[in-house]
């Protein structure tokens, strides 16, 4: 069984309980405007080229078999409508100018960098999340792979938008330890202006999620003019204190704006539409998170 991810992050703290080793999947489907991970909404491989890191070695130009890299007045220049993402260029670039996203991979691939961390798991009360991109565009993957660290006592958690329908992710849902998933917006249109997809199948998921008494927490990402209004944030908790009494439900955890995905927008050479955007100050997530609090659920902050 092979998946396509963009990496495995090691000792990672921000992505469940405990230490963890986190699997990012490539491919995504949802289009978030403000996504820090642009590289991971494609399925394909992308080819990354940060400019500002070259040094002028051209050995990208001697590596480069479609001629997408030229020396033309002794400056580099890089013609991405040639490339054929092979990732050549990328193999001899000593500055990392170039790069790739997107590497396919065994499950056995993937066990081989869990396994390196399996007592920090043990010690910690961590293990493995899958994200994305969407873990769930590469379902079987995901399942395949969360089969093999259960084989091995390694608990998963999964990062997911839930936008599938719930036959088809069900059993997946029902193999992991921990669900964390995203409502970024309760309005539908509002949801299908910002991310391309209305919200509906996300919120029936989490009522079933609900039922299901597995083990869940809800997130919204505050991002600057877009989700972080007074009424999104009311509207959502009180959407979740209708239907997740009673449930695994842990707790609703509110995001700060992450502006850290922009160089990865220049070097794709893609529009960032929140460039220029800021986190929010602290005082403001404050008031966000005693907001959503007012509805009787429990909620965090990072």
């Amino acid at each position: 069984m092979n998946g396509m991810i963009t990496e495995i992050e090691r000792f990672a703290l921000n992505d469940g309980p405990g230490i963890r080793t986190v699997v990012f999947f490539k491919g995504c489907n949802m289009n978030c405007a403000w996504c820090h991970n642009p590289e991971t909404i494609r399925p394909s491989r992308e080819l990354h080229y940060y400019a500002a890191k070259c040094i002028g070695c051209y050995k990208c130009v001697y590596a480069c078999p479609s001629k997408a890299h030229k020396r033309i007045n002794n400056e580099h220049r890089y013609f991405p409508n040639l490339c054929i993402k092979c990732g050549k260029c990328a193999e001899v670039c000593y500055a990392n100018a170039m790069a790739v996203s997107g590497t396919k991979v065994s499950v056995e691939d993937v066990m081989n960098e869990i396994r390196q961390d399996k007592a920090y798991y043990e010690n910690s009360g961590g293990g493995v999340t899958l994200s994305g991109g969407e873990i769930l565009c590469q379902l079987e993957f995901a399942e395949a792979l969360t089969d093999a660290c259960h084989e091995e006592s390694i608990p998963v958690g999964l990062e997911t938008n839930l936008n599938f329908p719930w036959e088809k992710i069900s059993p997946l849902i029902g193999k992991a330890d921990l669900i964390m998933c995203d409502l970024k917006l309760d309005d539908t249109e509002e949801h299908k202006r910002w991310t391309g997809t209305g919200n509906e199948q996300i919120k029936e998921n989490i009522r079933k999620l609900s039922e299901s008494g597995k083990a869940f927490l809800v997130r919204t990402p505050l991002i600057p003019g877009a989700t972080d209004s007074d009424e999104n944030i009311r509207q959502i908790s009180g959407f979740l204190a209708g239907v997740v009494q009673g449930s695994g439900f842990l707790y609703y955890e509110l995001l700060n704006f992450n502006p850290l995905g922009d160089t990865k927008y220049q070097s794709l050479r893609k529009a960032n539409p929140f460039a220029n955007a800021k986190p929010l100050p602290r005082e403001r997530v404050l008031e966000l998170k005693e907001l959503a609090g007012e509805a009787g659920i429990t909620v965090r902050t990072e």
